[in-house]
Order: structure tokens, then C-alpha cells, then sequence
């Protein structure tokens, strides 16, 4: 039987090893291993499979190290049924009372005794036989649990330590641990006048701080007038660092092409595929946090959006269906679009899905887009079964989390029944607030100090008590420069003692998309940057106040307020994930 085991495990293998020399199909591999249809209930497992099968993922020696690893895996797991099974089953009298641990015991003396020496890998180290040798004598001198039989137990015994000599060889500090960054950007191109422009920022942060350094604390003048252009020199470097950090969506829109192509062909569809806006140049974080959504999105067009040629032609379609996946800039959003020409989204039945999940009110009347919102809640597809090509049982929702949890994104739907659907993912160009170095209003609400992101500012007003007004339905709103604005107060939000009557107060009025709201505080003391640092425990899911994190600006840190989520509670709202 371990002939048998050894001859099927040798033949992957060999299919394996042909991958590294490029005449390999990695399909047949994943096939031979079991990895060719895996559902797991995460987006992220699943994408990363379905891009090692479309050949996105490129196949690196630590990629074909890692499959042969497998096979070695599989063939001990062989060898320990077969093992089990010559031994038969175990007198009952033998179990002791910690079973688990007698079991494993069985299994790991079965996986010694079955397993062929020569099947194992031998380093070829002089120290490393020596230790084996030593090993060797010190285990048949003092173990006395071992079989009688002595080639049994030099094969029990130089397997046990080659399997301990090969742990101990992977966890020495001279080896580093290894991470999976298949889906991280490990190389920019820098040019050399940005490295040069670096160099030259760096050269006067160190002149201007020896000058603050040097200069003595009677000359208050001059050590402000350093710090002035100390602050000047580091938001230069900053823009710098970030216009490197820019990587041109090409990267992950061109082997797009050959995930279309495979997926149609196994779908046996027709597809005109087109990219538009390939040379857009974002921050790499995005970037990299782009290719899973995008593999999902582009599935889910081609095997729900895009009709079979037969049904495409009876609508009086074209039977070959269209792709496009296009990226385009508009003020601080980039937008990536999904379109596909196929048979668009049936509002009626996405309702009646909403209703049997308990998703949607029996009593309320939604629009189009509402219901098309409820694509993106977890537990809610219209799928008769679960396929092989997209989702495998994973939802919308685990895409959309992503995208709005990770780059502060958003995802809406438009369809038109029998003419095709358009998913636009919007992400603001700037990197996340949750960390980093922000533009900050330095604010005071009672006797805290508290920090809004610059980012969402559209401007600062101190108003009088004529501009405000109380609606019948008890909101209340201020009027800024003849345009009236829904207010929120603060210390209300907070649960704050009130100010006195007549304190004068300013506000701080706020765009999010559509919507502004003018944000009312006792007073804005500065504007400065400051490092956002988010919480090392649920916070937000404990009290729930729209708090972003820590801002640490020197000798103080202050709350950083969540805007965004600010704005949605209090103006109720409804989020679109």
C-alpha cells in the first residue's frame, strides 16, 4: 500500500515541479491537491484561490515549495490511515483518561513507523547529519517505548528527528518568518528627482532643527520663525512621500484580462472586454486593497450579469456580451466602475428576496435604489444554488465591508432591467483618516478638546443668535451666510452640561457628499497637523460616540471625532455601505 501512496503522490509532484519550469497547468495542480472547489465563508480565501487558478497570482519558488509541502502533508496522512488500518482497532482497556492525547500519540507512532526514510528530504549539512547521528544514538540508548523491531525504530527514530532538526531549522532567528504579501505591491517606481527632492527636504529638517537646537530660549523670535520653517519643510516631505506612494491602476486592471477570459470560457459565454483609465495613478494602499472587490465584482458580471449566447440572441442582443471596467477622477473621489450590458437587475424579485429574509418592511415603499441596497446586506442572495464562478455561498456584503472598512469607500448599484447593471465603487483620494497625519481644527467642547479632520471642513462661522432657529419638530438649524444648515450641538452629542445663555459659540460647517451640517462648538482654537491613531479596544462598539481614535499633537492628545458617522446618526441618515 505505500508503494501505491508514494507512486500518486510522486505524480503530483512531478506536476508541480513542471509549474516551476513554466510546462505546468496549476488547475491540474489544485485539482490533485482538493483546492479546486473550497468554500470558506470569507471573500479574501476565496479570491486569493480563484486568482492563483485564473493565473493572476504568479507562481514563485516559495509558491512551489509551498505545494510540495502539501503533497508531504498529504502522503503522512496516507501512510497514517494505512497504518491505522494494518494495526487495527485499539483493546478498550487501553484507553487512558486523557484520550486525546492517546490518540495523538497513535497517529504521530504510526506516521514513524510508516513513513520511508528515503522519501524524506535529508539535509546535506555536515552539522546537521552529525546531530542525526548523535541523535540517533542518544534515542535507541535511552527510549524504551519504541518497537522491537529495530528497523522500525531507526525509521521511527530518524523520522522524529528530522521532523524536530527541520522545526527548529524554520524558527532560528537567522530565518525570517515569512508572510504571505501575494497581494501587496512590494516595488515603486521612484524617480530620481523625487529621491533627490527627499534628500533635499531631509538636509533642511536637519539645518532647522540644529538651528532651534543652538538658538537660546531668550531669542523667542528666532525659534519661531525656525518652527515656521520647520513646519513648511515637513509638509513638503509629506507631499513628497505621498506622490511616491502613487502606483497607476495598471497594475491590477491588465491581468483582468485573462481572469475574463477564463471565467467566460468556463461559462461558455462571449465576452467583449474593455479597460478604460488604467493609467490613474492612486496611493498603493488602495491599490492592493482593490484587486479581491474587483475579482468578486467582475465574476458576478460575467456569471449573473451577462446572458448565454442563446439568450442574448433571442432579446435581440448581440451574442457576444460587454465588460467594461473603467477608472476615473472627480475632485477628492476616484471611481471604479463595473458595466456590463447583460440582463440587469429585477427590482421586483430583489424585493421579494428582501421580504422572505426579513430585510425589508412589508409596509414601506422603496425606491430603486433602495433595493438595490439590499444586494449589499449580509445573508441576501438570489442565487438557486452555489456555483464554482462567483461567490461560493460569500455575499455582496463581505466585498462592500471591505471596501468601506479598509479604504473608506463606498459601493452603489444602478441597473436597468434587460439593458445591463453598473457597480461604482467611490474612494476618497486621500488616505483613510483612521491613521496617519491629518489636518486637524483644534476645537474645545466644555473643557475638553476634541479634533475634526480638515478634510470635510468647508469653513468656520461665528454666528449670532438671530441665525438660529428651532423647527416644530424640535430640530434646529443656523442660517450661514443666507443659506440655512440642519446644527448639531456638541455638548448634546456628548451628553455635556449646556453653556450658559448668550456664551458665544462658533460652528463648523461640514459637507459629506450631499449633505452639510454645521457642527457646534464653544471654539476653534488652531488649525495643525496631528497624528491619528486609532483604538487598541472596541471603543465604538462599547459606548458608540463618533469618535475616530487618538490625535497625538505634541504635549496634549485629544479625541479625533468621526464626522461622517457624526453627521449620519444625527441627521438620520441612511448609510450606504
Amino acid at each position: 500500500m505505500k508503494d501505491s501512496i508514494a507512486s500518486c503522490i510522486e505524480d503530483i509532484q512531478k506536476t508541480i515541479i513542471d509549474l516551476e519550469q513554466g510546462t505546468g497547468d496549476i488547475n491540474n495542480v489544485m485539482k490533485s491537491l482538493g483546492l479546486e472547489h473550497v468554500k470558506m465563508p470569507s471573500a479574501q480565501v476565496i479570491a486569493l484561490l480563484d486568482m492563483l487558478s485564473d493565473g493572476i497570482t504568479p507562481i514563485t519558488p516559495d509558491l512551489i515549495t509551498t505545494l510540495l509541502e502539501i503533497t508531504e502533508a498529504q502522503k503522512k496522512f496516507f501512510y497514517c490511515i494505512a497504518g491505522l488500518l494494518d494495526k487495527g482497532a485499539a483493546p478498550v482497556d487501553c484507553v487512558k483518561s486523557e484520550p486525546v492525547e492517546e490518540l495523538s500519540e497513535i497517529i504521530q507512532e504510526n506516521i514513524e513507523l510508516e513513513t520511508d526514510p528515503s522519501n524524506i528530504p535529508v539535509p546535506t549539512e555536515p552539522s546537521l547529519e552529525k546531530t542525526i547521528e548523535n541523535k540517533l544514538e542518544v534515542t535507541t540508548e535511552t527510549d524504551t517505548n519504541v518497537p522491537a523491531d529495530k528497523d522500525q525504530s531507526e525509521h521511527a527514530t530518524a523520522a522524529s528527528t528530522l521532523k524536530t532538526e527541520d522545526i527548529s531549522e524554520k524558527t532560528t532567528p537567522d530565518s525570517p518568518v515569512k508572510k504571505d504579501k501575494s497581494q501587496a505591491i512590494s516595488s515603486i517606481r521612484v524617480s530620481t528627482q523625487q529621491l533627490d527632492s527627499i534628500i533635499e527636504l531631509v538636509g533642511k529638517l536637519m539645518v532647522t532643527h540644529a538651528v532651534i537646537a543652538q538658538t537660546g530660549t531668550d531669542s523667542i523670535a528666532k525659534i519661531s520663525v525656525s518652527l515656521s520653517e520647520l513646519d513648511k519643510v515637513i509638509h513638503n516631505l509629506q507631499s513628497e512621500v505621498d506622490q511616491i506612494r502613487l502606483v497607476p491602476l495598471k497594475q491590477i486592471f491588465m491581468p483582468m484580462h485573462r481572469l475574463v477570459k477564463s471565467t467566460s470560457q468556463k461559462l461558455n459565454k462571449r465576452i467583449k472586454f474593455t479597460i478604460l483609465g488604467e493609467d490613474l495613478a492612486l496611493d498603493k494602499t488602495i491599490v492592493e486593497c482593490l484587486n479581491e472587490p474587483l475579482v468578486h465584482l467582475l465574476r458576478n458580471a460575467l456569471d449573473h450579469g451577462i446572458e448565454s449566447p442563446e439568450d442574448r440572441e433571442m432579446c435581440g442582443k448581440q451574442k457576444d456580451g460587454s465588460v467594461t471596467l473603467s477608472a476615473s477622477r472627480k475632485g477628492e473621489f476616484a471611481y471604479i466602475e463595473i458595466i456590463d450590458d447583460g440582463k440587469g437587475l429585477d427590482s421586483e424579485i430583489l424585493l421579494q428576496k428582501a421580504l422572505e429574509r426579513g430585510l425589508a418592511d412589508p409596509e414601506k415603499n422603496y425606491t430603486q435604489e433602495e433595493i438595490f441596497e439590499f444586494i449589499l446586506q449580509s445573508g441576501f442572495s438570489t442565487a438557486e444554488a452555489v456555483t464554482n464562478i462567483s461567490g461560493r455561498g460569500v455575499g455582496m456584503d463581505a466585498v462592500v465591508s471591505s471596501i468601506h472598512n479598509t479604504l473608506d469607500g463606498k459601493v452603489s448599484i444602478k441597473s436597468e432591467l434587460g439593458h445591463g447593471s453598473t457597480f461604482t465603487i467611490a474612494i476618497p483620494l486621500s488616505r483613510s483618516v483612521n491613521e496617519g497625519i491629518v489636518d486637524a481644527l483644534i476645537t474645545l467642547v466644555g473643557n475638553e478638546t476634541f479634533i475634526f479632520p480638515s478634510r470635510e471642513v468647508l469653513e468656520v462661522y461665528e454666528p449670532e443668535t438671530k441665525e438660529f432657529t428651532t423647527l416644530p419638530d424640535g430640530r434646529e438649524t443656523v442660517s450661514i451666510r443666507g443659506k440655512v444648515h440642519p446644527l448639531i450641538r456638541m455638548h448634546t452629542v456628548l451628553d455635556f452640561p449646556q453653556p450658559p445663555e448668550g456664551q458665544l459659540s462658533k460652528v463648523i460647517l461640514i459637507k459629506m457628499g450631499q449633505y452639510s451640517a454645521a457642527i457646534l462648538v464653544d471654539d476653534v482654537l488652531r488649525q495643525q497637523k496631528a497624528v491619528v491613531t486609532g483604538f487598541t479596544l472596541p471603543i465604538n462598539n462599547i459606548y458608540h460616540l463618533p469618535i475616530l481614535g487618538f490625535g497625538m499633537m505634541g504635549e496634549n492628545d485629544a479625541l479625533v471625532v468621526d464626522t461622517e458617522v457624526l453627521i449620519t446618526k444625527q441627521l438620520g441618515i441612511k448609510e450606504t455601505q
